[in-house]
């Protein structure tokens, strides 16, 4: 009992669409009191919206948004226990900073004793008690950041909405307000929920890091669990830089990638299984030692970062790796390299290939991603229910229209070593996963085609499958 009256605010299988776009998709999550939690994604993930549900400026379509154990989808903004801290900082330019920081007390007709005890308190939180009679526009944009969390705090929330409130700063002003902001929550002990795209943002920030991608959570944990032991490629690509490379886990314990076999930690994925392989760069060692050599490579590039060297090598095996040092290899020099077992991240492939619902549409045709494609249907009838796989490195792209089946634009892209994974969204709103070793940018517009011969048509499971 006592863990459940520790959640603060339930997310319950919620979404929401604007319009044909789903931009939440059955999400679900609970908070804690005390919690700094960030929502962390791209631009478009759904970060903002699930924000705004929470903050009672939008419903959703479906589920529950509960805060302390009260269901609150109909209440409105004004009469929920937290406020909302914008990245446009929303001050009224004609009030002082007193008076914008007063302004939701004096609504509440506060006694004027208590409007001026809380502000001088609150005001001195932000390191701003000398600023009072300042006008709003004659301050910086770290000063105006401060008045508006001022503003957001003295109605005393039990929660705070932050939304990218340090975006607008530069760089060396949103550092020292991380800073700030992290000792602030440090003082109030209440529950802030931020979010942003920044990643090292979140890993400076955050108790729980909430990481999103198109409508859906991909991973909730600790800063230091995302970071090194992240469930899936996209979470391994978005935060920090990584190694993601195809792998196969020969038994527990032992993978292999590369072309070379390594000892790891991962137990549980069977044998013989193909998985996806995190390697950050820091975890990449060089050695002079042979006996130690895991496998060699030749530097073909190095760079000064300012802590470390970040250098990129060609593998024996035909492989590309990137590598932090805080020493300098010469480019061209060859060089020997291991990893430890405990720095080898294994995760389970979301997919093996691209997999549509199917329909048959005639004699050597079938309809899927909204498009009629010529394929073999040899066993199917006019009609028929299917599933149709397609490999991904059979999606051929092109960068013109003209003999292609549809057409879609490049979402993300993953570099895999010696190849590019793209994610394509289609023009009707479904995602294609292509295997190529052309460059493409993202936002990039392509045709895709997709040949006869490799698109393979199966029955539908039934469910009733007996395994053997």
């Amino acid at each position: 009992m006592a863990e459940k009256d520790d959640i603060i605010i339930s997310l319950d299988h919620i979404s929401k669409s604007f319009g044909d776009k789903k931009v939440l998709d059955d999400i679900s999550l609970s908070i804690k009191r005390g919690e700094f939690v960030t929502f962390l994604g791209p631009s478009g993930c759904g970060k903002t919206t699930t924000l705004r549900l929470i903050a009672g400026f939008g419903k959703p379509d479906e589920g529950t948004v509960t805060m302390e154990g009260k269901v609150i989808n109909d209440i409105p903004p004004y009469q929920r226990k937290l406020n909302t801290v914008f990245q446009r900082y929303a001050l009224f330019p004609h009030l002082d900073v007193y008076d914008n920081v007063a302004f939701g007390l004096k609504l509440q007709k506060v006694p004027e004793a208590e409007i001026e005890k809380r502000v001088k308190k609150v005001l001195k939180l932000v390191s701003m008690s000398d600023y009072e009679d300042r006008d709003v526009e004659s301050l910086s944009g770290g000063q105006q950041q401060r008045v508006a969390i001022a503003r957001a705090l003295i109605n005393q929330p039990r929660v705070l909405l932050l939304d990218e409130p340090l975006a607008a700063l530069d760089l060396k002003m949103r550092k020292d307000m991380q800073i700030e902001l992290k000792e602030m929550h440090k003082k109030l002990g209440i529950t802030f929920i931020y979010v942003t795209h920044d990643q090292e943002e979140a890993l400076t920030l955050s108790d729980t890091i909430v990481v999103m991608n198109e409508g859906k959570i991909q991973q909730i944990g600790t800063p230091t669990d995302i970071y090194n032991e992240p469930v899936n490629a996209f979470v391994a690509d978005f935060i920090g830089e990584s190694n993601i490379l195809k792998g196969r886990m020969i038994r527990d314990r032992r993978v292999a990638f590369i072309k070379h076999e390594f000892d790891c930690v991962d137990e549980g994925f069977g044998e013989d299984v193909k998985v996806d392989v995190v390697v950050r760069p820091e975890d990449i060692y060089f050695t002079n030692d042979p006996a130690k050599c895991q496998f060699k490579a030749k530097v073909n590039s190095c760079t000064f970062k300012g802590v470390h060297y970040e250098m990129w090598v060609d593998t024996d095996t035909g492989y590309e790796l990137m590598i932090q040092d805080y020493d300098p290899y010469e480019v061209g020099s060859e060089v020997m390299l291991y990893i430890d077992p405990d720095d080898i991240q294994v995760m389970k492939k979301e997919r093996l290939a691209n997999t549509y619902a199917a329909k048959v549409v005639g004699e050597g045709k079938a309809e899927f991603l909204g498009t009629e494609f010529n394929c073999d249907t040899t066993g199917f009838a006019e009609g028929d229910e299917a599933v149709a796989t397609i490999r991904f490195e059979n999606v051929e792209l092109l960068d013109y229209e003209k003999e292609a089946d549809l057409t879609g634009n490049v979402v993300f892209i993953l570099y895999m070593g010696n190849h590019y994974h793209l994610t394509i969204k289609t023009d009707n709103g479904e995602n294609i996963w292509v295997d190529t070793n052309d460059i493409w940018d993202k936002g990039d517009f392509v045709g895709i085609k997709i040949l006869p011969e490799n698109i393979e048509l199966t029955k539908p499971a039934t469910g009733n499958e007996q395994k053997v």
